[in-house]
């Protein structure tokens, strides 16, 4: 067997096979296989596609490149959300706490942002003394105790997948939905949570613009996930718009909170609430309708919001930022964005508010960029709403790059459209699979 030969196979429209595919990401990983090879065979799967089959086995091989995480310990009601990435996506910093508050057992590993899409791990940063690397018994002994822990990836978590990403980013295979599925789901099935939901988002703020492909990669990541033996579903979310009213770190966590609460943006909830009733769902066997009702009692009843303060706590953060959030960085600078002509609000383009965002300080353009926890994006109005010229549509926030607001102003104002009817609103899920 030489990696030629498969390239050349798959070149030709062959399917691999697993022994093949192991061999593959072992040399590579290892180190035996150059890049120009690794970006043959991308290139060509990225042209030829890959069989389900072959997706599964890819990622199979890419988990088992590191180290694969044990939760036994755990009991069988550990549960794992993911998302493909938004913009002002803070599903798990409400999700996570909220499943834990109705029975499920959330051990979780989570990414930093980089573009226009945030990272968790960067969010949680942004309260005072959150430490998002523990050891291995120090992450087992917090979930033991509370139920939940959040921490960042480790780097030796599925290796293959992070050689192989590096590669496809600077080779222009990133957009193949076989190789995006076996990334995404080697992690998550290396992470050991039996229960896994995926928030597969679609619109201009996302990786998936259009329907169909965000349903073609959900399809294939549940089918991959129950290949090896875990229970597996996805939500189809919509991201033609911001998810809720807050775009930057310390912004969401505060917008997380209210949620918590009992509050917050109804869109944001409504996303947020089946997100948590599906993980009960298969990690604690709840009917749906029940493990819904449980979701909403505990935003109703305060049990979610109590639960994040014990989770904060135990991973060493400032809790007390949870109660007064306006003690959370907040930015030194502001900038109001307002509207041109009266009217509905008709649109707020994710990409443009996510690119706002980063532009700000909220993001990364390169991985060693640093954070600025207080820039963002804070929406004054969503859409639907009625606004008169003047009114103010959002509100830009930066403590280091206030010489952006013209241009960011600008870029953000071709994103708002205003019409004369308003607009008929999308569903924020758009369909649930499997």
């Amino acid at each position: 067997m030489t990696v030629y030969d498969i390239i050349a196979k798959k070149k030709t429209g062959g399917v691999l096979s697993r022994e093949e595919i192991d061999f593959f990401i072992a040399g590579y990983t290892e180190g035996r296989i150059p890049d120009y090879q690794a970006s043959a065979l991308l290139m060509a799967i990225c042209l030829r596609g890959m069989t389900d089959r072959e997706a599964a086995d890819l990622t199979g091989a890419m988990m088992r490149s590191g180290d694969v995480i044990d939760l036994s310990a755990l009991g069988a009601r550990t549960a794992d959300k993911h998302s493909t990435g938004g913009v002002g996506d803070k599903t798990t910093l409400i999700v996570a706490p909220l499943a834990a508050a109705i029975g499920c057992t959330v051990a979780k590993m989570s990414g930093r942002g980089l573009g226009l899409t945030g990272g968790t791990v960067d969010k949680l940063e942004s309260i005072a003394g959150y430490r998002t690397s523990l050891t291995p018994e120090e992450f087992l002994t917090t979930v033991k105790r509370t139920g939940i822990a959040v921490v960042g990836q480790s780097g030796c978590l599925a290796p293959a997948d992070k050689k192989l990403y590096a590669l496809r980013d600077v080779t222009a295979t990133v957009d193949s939905i076989p190789l995006i599925a076996s990334s995404i789901m080697s992690k998550k099935l290396a992470s050991g949570a039996k229960r896994i939901v995926l928030d597969v988002k679609v619109g201009s703020g996302a990786f998936m613009k259009t329907e169909e492909e965000a349903r073609h990669l959900a399809r294939l990541m549940v089918d991959i996930g129950r290949a090896h033996g875990r229970s597996v579903c996805a939500v189809l979310s919509d991201m033609g718009a911001p998810l809720g009213r807050a775009v930057g770190n310390a912004l969401e966590v505060a917008e997380a909170v209210e949620v918590l609460r009992g509050g917050g943006c109804p869109r944001l909830r409504a996303l947020c609430k089946p997100l948590a009733a599906l993980m009960a769902e298969g990690a604690l066997g709840l009917p749906r309708e029940v493990a819904e009702e449980r979701a909403e009692a505990a935003l109703t009843n305060g049990d979610a919001y109590r639960k994040m303060c014990e989770w904060i706590a135990a991973q060493g953060g400032d809790a007390s930022l949870l109660h007064d959030t306006s003690r959370l960085p907040r930015a030194t600078h502001s900038y109001t964005v307002r509207a041109d002509r009266s009217g509905f609000l008709t649109a707020i383009d994710a990409e443009a508010v996510g690119r706002a965002a980063m532009l700000l300080g909220a993001g990364r353009e390169r991985k060693e960029d640093p954070i600025d926890p207080t820039a963002g994006v804070r929406l004054e109005r969503t859409v639907g709403d009625r606004v008169e010229r003047g009114d103010a549509i959002a509100t830009l926030l930066t403590d280091t790059r206030s010489d952006r607001f013209p241009e960011v102003a600008s870029l953000l104002s071709e994103g708002i459209a205003i019409g004369d009817a308003a607009p008929i609103l999308r569903n924020v899920i758009l369909d649930v699979i499997g």
